[in-house]
């Protein structure tokens, strides 16, 4: 890793933002040319790669695959070079293509002017979003804005910064090395990303310290190597699997789209000729901050004039105390049957924006959606199972026997254990039908990606295990390949230190988690890093071991409640660290945008660890000096909402413990099934694909119908159609009919969109919610939320008042 320099008396304009002469850009321009150019033989040996990597690949057309097969059958030195060229001049993807250039400009991308700007935007960004995540309502700042915000710093420090360079042991830097580049930007972009999210053991450790909760504070170095452990695990598991997770083609990382337009835009202000995009001619620069501004201007109205567009449940309003139309139609606890929302926080909030995700992924979820989530939960309600007709539908609330919220410390004795006499005294803890149907589809979602991945990429696997980089032609991966790679060996010390640090975790202080149940811990998301991040890559739908954790926990240290909790977060956070560092903190980011590997990692690892000191210290300042910190009546609303979270849901799987909830004669044991369920469902696609040649089958995907619903509830399946049906309106009507618009600007568009929501947002907090300013008080915003639906009490049967529901005993 080098800092560029130059002559004390270059000019400041040596290193262009994109370099109008791609050094990589060797290909020949003429068709006839590029044919000429082609071995046949070596393109032989690339169709059969290609033909064996690809055959499963839900994302390529299948004329392409017939192209390559039909080539290799007939022989012809012609047909061949023209299958090959389709995947090696460019990429073979329609998604790519329209997002992330086939060159390298060769732009300087490591810096002491990004090194400055990444280190103080990590240290806002993860500060900030730390305190905020510990209020209730919270406001985050993602990477997005950074994106935003750092360019017009960076151009600003290229025009006003002095150019001087110096000489330190050798060593020649410069603190203005000319205009500032996108590759700076991106490496920028890649701190912030790993970075600027609040860690994942905070939620543990606020619900440790949190006087609230269990008001144990283990000091500064257990907090300080926890998260540190938690955090760098994932990231070298990633980095050791990036021959299978981030150099294949296959491997799209969608959510990248975003990030890469929103960068070819912001640096690159030429406009469109038109003849390629449908006769728009406005430049990308220009139309995402037009959209940008549409969306920040028109968010006040569902987000403040007008909230009852956010869920635009009609019915309910004309019916507002019919239990059946409540239930079938409404937004909140209801099935959303008719999906109408003007808000686009609700389309995007758990998918992701929609316009980056491909159709295969819209189509599974609605599928998924429609047949195991909306029928199995009418059938579950209406026939009275597991009590439901007592409960809402969609909410992930948790009930006594009363249709009150379940209060676990009626159940707790001394020290954080279940007192049994309490408990029978009590209640058993009942689950809505959906949030049972969570738990079973999760357990789908996993056993499904495993039998998946086995099946249909099993061969694929193996292949690119050993091949490595010499994988099928791929020009980004050809591109990529001018630059020294980070070796393996530095993710192996890597793991090996983070390791260490969590084995000091568990060890050296009272945590109740073994050093064995550590190991099995970051075993268990060993073992799903490369199914969920394929998953991941090709759909942009993100499966996670937030549900099958500690109930795994739970099942190995009952009465453990703390151990559950630590076992959950280096389970948990480990798959999150190595999927978000695969995709959205970002791997393939750097891949895409041609970040030398080496730089990738040392400004992805040293933002990572700083992050942590930065996070830690916040919240540790909030814990001393905010009165009331974390209780229920702090005035400045410092309620930790997640901490609290965490301290129930510990409560749950490690006091009352997953034999109680889906144990041989408990309510919920026919929830298991579900095991079998997801294992058997991709068997009988395979089958359906692989030996009775019915060639649509390959599009269907098992984990995505099971993996996408494991947000719902909290969401509602209002955010889970509406997300689909923008995606399919995009990403296939009008990439039909108007490809060349989609391909110019569709891109542009997510990232103008998510943009101008994330500044709206950010804006009303401070103006509105953070001061406590009312919003209007008119019916659009009081009188749509006097239903059934919106007060959380859609059920069918009511308890009168001192009698129960549920067994008679428990």
């Amino acid at each position: 890793m080098r800092f560029p320099f130059r002559g004390a008396g270059a000019p400041a304009t040596t290193t262009p933002e994109i370099n109008p002469s791609p050094i990589q850009d060797t290909t020949p321009k003429s068709s006839d040319e590029k044919l000429r150019n082609i071995d046949v033989a070596t393109a032989i040996t690339d169709l059969d790669k290609i033909q064996h990597a690809h055959q499963w690949d839900p994302n390529l057309p299948q004329e392409k695959l017939d192209a390559v097969k039909l080539a290799l059958e007939h022989g012809d030195p012609k047909e061949i070079a023209e299958a090959d060229l389709l995947f090696t001049d460019n990429s073979p993807y329609e998604e790519v293509r329209a997002a992330v250039r086939n060159v390298d400009g060769g732009e300087v991308a490591c810096t002491v002017r990004a090194w400055i700007l990444g280190m103080i935007f990590v240290t806002l960004g993860s500060g900030l979003n730390m305190l905020l995540s510990m209020r209730s309502p919270a406001v985050n700042f993602p990477a997005l804005v950074v994106v935003l915000l750092v360019y017009p710093i960076g151009c600003l420090w290229a025009k006003i910064v002095p150019s001087k360079v110096f000489n330190t042991f050798g060593l020649q830097w410069t603190f203005n090395p000319g205009p500032f580049t996108i590759k700076e930007h991106v490496v920028v972009t890649l701190m912030s990303n790993v970075s600027i999210s609040y860690a994942y053991s905070t939620d543990a450790l606020l619900a440790l310290q949190g006087k609230p909760f269990y008001n144990i504070n283990l000091g500064w170095g257990f907090a300080l190597i926890f998260t540190l452990s938690s955090q760098l695990i994932g990231i070298s598991l990633s980095g050791m699997f990036r021959r299978f997770l981030v150099w294949p083609s296959a491997m799209l990382w969608p959510t990248q789209f975003a990030y890469t337009s929103l960068f070819y835009a912001l640096h690159d202000k030429s406009k469109s000729d038109g003849t390629t995009s449908n006769g728009w001619v406005i430049s990308r620069y220009r139309y995402f901050f037009i959209v940008m501004g549409g969306m920040f201007c028109y968010y006040w109205i569902p987000g403040v004039i007008w909230q009852g567009l956010s869920v635009f449940a009609f019915i309910t309003w004309i019916k507002p105390d019919n239990i059946v139309v409540n239930q079938l139609f409404g937004g909140y606890t209801g099935l959303s049957l008719i999906p109408l929302t003007f808000d686009w926080t609700y389309v995007s909030a758990y998918l992701q924006d929609p316009l980056l995700a491909p159709t295969q992924a819209h189509v599974n979820t609605l599928l998924g959606l429609f047949f195991f989530v909306i029928i199995t939960s009418i059938g579950i309600t209406y026939s009275g199972a597991i009590w439901s007709q007592y409960l809402p539908i969609v909410t992930s609330q948790t009930y006594d026997n009363t249709q009150k919220a379940y209060n676990v410390s009626k159940i707790l004795g001394d020290s954080f254990t279940l007192d049994e006499e309490k408990f029978r005294n009590y209640s058993p803890l009942f689950l809505s039908p959906t949030l049972a149907l969570n738990y079973g589809l999760s357990f789908a979602a996993l056993t499904a990606s495993l039998v998946h991945i086995a099946l249909f990429h099993g061969k694929e696997i193996w292949y690119r295990f050993k091949t490595a980089r010499n994988q099928e032609p791929d020009i980004h991966l050809k591109l990529m390949k001018k630059y020294t790679e980070a070796p393996d060996w530095w993710y192996f010390v890597l793991l090996a230190i983070s390791l260490a640090f969590g084995l000091a975790t568990v060890l050296g202080y009272d945590s109740q988690l073994p050093w064995w149940g550590f190991f099995v811990s970051v075993i268990l998301a060993f073992i799903f890093v490369i199914p969920t991040c394929m998953i991941m890559a090709i759909s942009n739908i993100m499966l996670s071991l937030n549900v099958i954790s500690p109930f795994i926990a739970g099942l190995i240290f009952p009465g453990r409640p703390i151990g559950v909790m630590i076992f959950k977060v280096f389970s948990t956070i480990t798959l999150g660290q190595a999927q978000t560092y695969e995709q959205s903190s970002d791997l393939k980011l750097a891949h895409y945008m041609k970040v030398p590997p080496r730089v990738t990692f040392w400004c992805q690892v040293v933002a990572s660890i700083w992050a942590v000191f930065v996070q830690i210290a916040v919240m540790n300042w909030t814990l001393g000096a905010i009165p009331d910190v974390c209780s229920n009546t702090q005035s400045s609303h410092f309620t930790c909402p997640n901490g609290r979270a965490f301290f129930s849901s510990s409560i749950v799987w490690g006091v009352l413990g997953p034999i109680r909830m889906f144990g041989p004669g408990s309510m919920y044991v026919n929830f298991n099934w579900f095991w079998l369920v997801g294992a058997g469902f991709p068997a009988l696609l395979w089958f359906l694909s692989r030996k009775m040649k019915i060639g649509f089958a390959r599009h269907f995907h098992a984990p995505i119908m099971f993996g996408a619903m494991g947000w719902l509830p909290p969401a509602t399946p209002i955010s889970f159609s509406s997300w689909a049906i923008f995606g399919l309106v995009f990403n296939h009507w009008i990439r039909k009919k108007w490809s060349g618009w989609w391909r110019t600007y569709n891109y542009v568009t997510a990232a103008a969109l998510d943009a101008g929501l994330i500044l709206s947002t950010i804006v009303i907090f401070f103006a509105i919610t953070l001061p406590g300013v009312d919003i209007p008080q008119w019916w659009g915003n009081v009188d749509i939320y006097n239903t059934a639906d919106a007060s959380y009490s859609a059920w069918l049967k009511t308890v009168p008042e001192g009698e129960t529901f549920g067994p008679a005993t428990w």
